[in-house]
């Protein structure tokens, strides 16, 4: 899947609605709430470091862990001080020299993973990198957000600085979206690069995700309607999980 590369240039520009600093501010308090104050803590599933260097900011040791060399080459642009670690590794292999005391993922990260065993394997190698009692905070897209909002419908945004189509294809036999992106970034004045991606999301149920939490050695302490402590709703677009290490 060749999936972040063009797009890497603009995901920034194209991601200016997303909410860093709010989902900031949600994550420290749950991690205050368990007692998680400051100490190392893992982004899997950095990008391009932007909620990564927020927690840096906050007090926190930060590591990034991605797959896409260009998205951290972004994130690495933006390094902060104190610097943070990134690391290329896939989520499905990931491996640290040590312990940390939370790992976070935010942006639908996870869904990226394709196949269940692969997903179960992702939240074991989570479980090994914290401590005990360590907290896994996520979010993943719902059900109600691939099948009404994203499902056979095109997206398409122009600015100065870049063009994107977006296609989305939902297969309700194997649950995976298809998202087509084409995209035409400026190399000079008069001229622009077009570049295609095909991204890949697999839609998972809560009720497989708090499943495979409690296999990997999870207790699931709470899912939210996005990043509050209300309860999931039939038209909530994004859940945000709340997990302990046993």
């Amino acid at each position: 899947m060749d999936a972040y590369t063009g797009f890497a240039q603009v995901y920034d520009m194209f991601m200016d609605n997303v909410p860093y600093d709010s989902w900031c501010s949600y994550i420290c308090r749950v991690l205050k709430e368990h007692g998680i104050t400051d100490g190392p803590v893992l982004d899997l599933g950095c990008g391009t470091g932007e909620m990564t260097r927020r927690m840096c900011a906050k007090g926190y040791d930060m590591t990034g862990v991605d797959a896409s060399v260009e998205m951290l080459q972004e994130a690495l642009d933006k390094q902060t001080d104190p610097p943070v670690l990134y690391l290329l590794q896939e989520m499905q292999g990931l491996e640290l020299d040590g312990c940390v005391r939370a790992v976070i993922s935010t942006c639908d990260c996870l869904n990226y993973i394709l196949e269940e065993e692969e997903l179960m394997e992702t939240f074991r190698h989570v479980a090994d990198c914290l401590e005990s009692g360590g907290i896994f905070l996520f979010d993943m897209n719902t059900d109600y957000k691939y099948r009404e909002l994203l499902g056979e419908h095109t997206f398409a945004e122009s600015r100065p600085e870049g063009s994107f189509i977006w296609e989305n294809y939902y297969d309700e036999e194997s649950s995976v979206n298809e998202y087509d992106l084409t995209l035409f970034i400026p190399e000079t004045e008069e001229l622009y690069r077009r570049y295609t991606e095909t991204h890949l999301q697999k839609n998972y149920k809560e009720k497989q995700i708090i499943n495979f939490l409690k296999q990997a050695g999870f207790v699931c302490e709470g899912v939210y309607h996005d990043y509050t402590k209300e309860a999931v709703r039939p038209d909530s677009e994004r859940m945000t999980f709340v997990a302990k290490k046993r």
